[in-house]
């Protein structure tokens, strides 16, 4: 179909979107908070989904009074626990679908990026962006005048799209359900990847390029 032949960029979010939210014990930015200071700490910030590392790094260090300065410590650490962890053989699973669904893109000749909160350690990274919108800002700077579309599953992903005016596709595949994320200017909110990967799909191919 024509449609299907538009320059056409989809952005996923990692967690949550594209491999579901992990269940490893702790909190990472916390436990690096503590290796950069050299002793245990209060937890004092819980889990908040669709924060960038770098804000959420950053709000650990404040919550504790401590020097803006000791935040490239901190993720140095993060990256280090990641290493750690990953060679100790904790795997994310893929979403459902989530796989089947990015093949079938690039089947259409559409580009499968990343826009993400996560440290690019782990297209559009926010290791360096306290705000997610920082993200989103530079990823509708490079894609004016093609047709691209975020695809998350928190309605801080949805926030961002909506301040960058890049059209945003919900799935409940996170800690949010359908009815949360009915909530967000959503252009489609879908169950999962599998249920309607069809509805994603033509939701997609509908929206026009980004001004």
């Amino acid at each position: 179909m024509e449609h299907h032949t538009v320059p056409t960029t989809v952005l996923w979010d990692i967690d949550g979107t594209l491999v579901l939210n992990a269940v490893s014990p702790g909190n990472l930015y916390h436990l690096a908070l503590e290796r950069a200071v050299g002793r245990d700490l209060a937890l004092r910030v819980g889990h908040q989904h669709g924060r960038t590392d770098a804000g959420l790094i950053a709000e650990h260090v404040r919550a504790h009074h401590l020097d803006d300065a000791l935040i490239p410590t901190v993720t140095g650490h993060l990256r280090d626990l990641t290493d750690e962890r990953h060679r100790r053989g904790d795997r994310r699973s893929p979403a459902p679908g989530a796989t089947a669904l990015v093949q079938r893109f690039a089947a259409l000749g559409w580009r499968n990026g990343l826009l993400t909160g996560n440290s690019e350690h782990h297209s559009f990274f926010g290791d360096e962006e306290v705000d997610r919108s920082g993200v989103t800002a530079r990823a509708a700077a490079a894609l004016a005048g093609t047709r691209a579309v975020i695809v998350g599953d928190t309605p801080r992903d949805g926030e961002a799209a909506d301040t960058a005016g890049i059209p945003f596709l919900a799935v409940a595949t996170g800690v949010y359900d359908v009815d949360a994320l009915r909530t967000t200017n959503a252009v489609t909110v879908a169950r999962d990847c599998v249920q309607d990967a069809g509805l994603i799909e033509d939701a997609i191919a509908a929206l026009p390029p980004l001004r």
